[in-house]
């Protein structure tokens, strides 16, 4: 047997070097084999999870009871921080969602809170319930504001009354909404749910983002929440927010209010590029979900688009629904604890990406170019880039 010479002055066998060759080729083979199908295994154990996860999430983001507790990002409302010296807004805040949110507020120390809402009656009995359950000193940190958002020479009032009451503003929470009823226009001509859930918000946060600004500046992060909705998925596939005339067509109930969440990401997320990215890291600007929640617009303005169908929603799905203060989970997150900007956030603290269409940076700056344009010609010269 014939043997080699190796650098190192040893000999070896040039027969065990050739079968130690093909023992390493077949060892290899076999790594590699074995390799493959433990990253095949893997790729399958985590696509498996992943759907799990998602199921859990869905579960966990639109139902009440214990299915919160199924979501892979936790929350509850005892963890939101002290919140001492801050001063906050919530429209629509004496009812619903935002009732939830405005006793999560005031049960964790929020030194003056801004309801905005149509009804002096609504806010009232919300206060009579604060007082009973946090006490009148709490109750009396609220201050009721007149606002009906689709009225937006009252939207400028309430702005301007914000900012004669206060020096500073840490949360800003966009709540009050059209839910899925039939096709309105408002008194500017444009349509209800638009109106109210997009347009009126845009004009209040527009005028108070100094205000906001100055915050973060001198007292650190302050945050804005736009309530979304899963909704959004609604909307129609081919919306361009282009023209008015877009805006003012009659797409039935359902999808008519899916447009106007839709819109509430992307105007958050316009927000984030603009104000956020654009100087203002503290500054942070989110949209959120809340579930399938009982409330007025489930429970009865469902009927006014939905005279009989609507009783599937109203009452056969009323053991599913969240209560208020598991809708209000998303938001107060969004408002109290996070520091991320630009996401979607839904029960109780899941950050999720949203349809395509929510996604679409382009689509969002069409949306806020249409804007200007609608509130400059039907109300007063705008354009929300001076704010920044």
């Amino acid at each position: 047997m014939k043997a080699l010479n190796l650098t190192a002055g040893k000999r070896i066998s040039t027969g065990l070097l050739y079968r130690s060759s093909r023992l390493s080729s077949t060892r290899i083979a076999f790594i590699h084999q074995s390799t493959t199908n433990i990253f095949y295994r893997r790729t399958q154990i985590s696509t498996m999870s992943s759907i799990v996860d998602s199921v859990k999430n869905t579960i966990a983001e639109n139902f009440g009871g214990p299915a919160e507790k199924l979501a892979t990002h936790q929350f509850s409302l005892s963890e939101t921080p002290d919140l001492t010296n801050k001063v906050a807004v919530v429209t629509g805040g004496s009812e619903g969602i935002g009732y939830g949110v405005t006793h999560t507020l005031l049960s964790h120390n929020i030194s003056k809170l801004f309801i905005l809402s149509i009804s002096e009656d609504v806010v009232n009995g919300a206060k009579r319930s604060v007082a009973e359950e946090l006490g009148q000193e709490k109750a009396d940190r609220t201050e009721w504001i007149q606002c009906d958002l689709s009225n937006w020479a009252e939207v400028k009032k309430a702005a301007e009354q914000i900012k004669k009451s206060t020096d500073r503003l840490d949360i800003l929470v966009n709540n009050a909404g059209r839910g899925i009823m039939t096709y309105q226009l408002s008194k500017y001509g444009v349509d209800q749910h638009m109106a109210v859930n997009h347009f009126g918000h845009v004009l209040l946060t527009s005028y108070l983002l100094e205000l906001l600004k100055k915050t973060a500046d001198e007292h650190g992060t302050v945050r804005i929440v736009n309530l979304a909705s899963n909704a959004h998925q609604g909307a129609p596939s081919d919306v361009r927010f282009e023209s008015l005339d877009e805006l003012n067509q009659d797409l039935g109930p359902n999808p008519q209010y899916g447009r106007s969440k839709l819109a509430a990401i992307l105007y958050s997320r316009y927000l984030d590029r603009h104000v956020t990215k654009a100087g203002n890291p503290k500054i942070l600007v989110n949209a959120t979900h809340p579930g399938f929640v009982s409330t007025r617009q489930s429970v009865e303005h469902i009927h006014e688009a939905y005279p009989l169908a609507g009783y599937a929603m109203s009452t056969g799905m009323e053991p599913f629904k969240k209560d208020q203060f598991q809708g209000a989970t998303s938001s107060v997150f969004a408002a109290t604890i996070t520091d991320k900007s630009g996401q979607y956030i839904c029960p109780p603290a899941v950050p999720e990406s949203g349809n395509e269409l929510s996604q679409n940076e382009q689509l969002g700056e069409q949306l806020m170019e249409l804007t200007r344009k609608v509130i400059s010609d039907k109300f007063e010269s705008f354009d929300d880039r001076k704010f920044y």
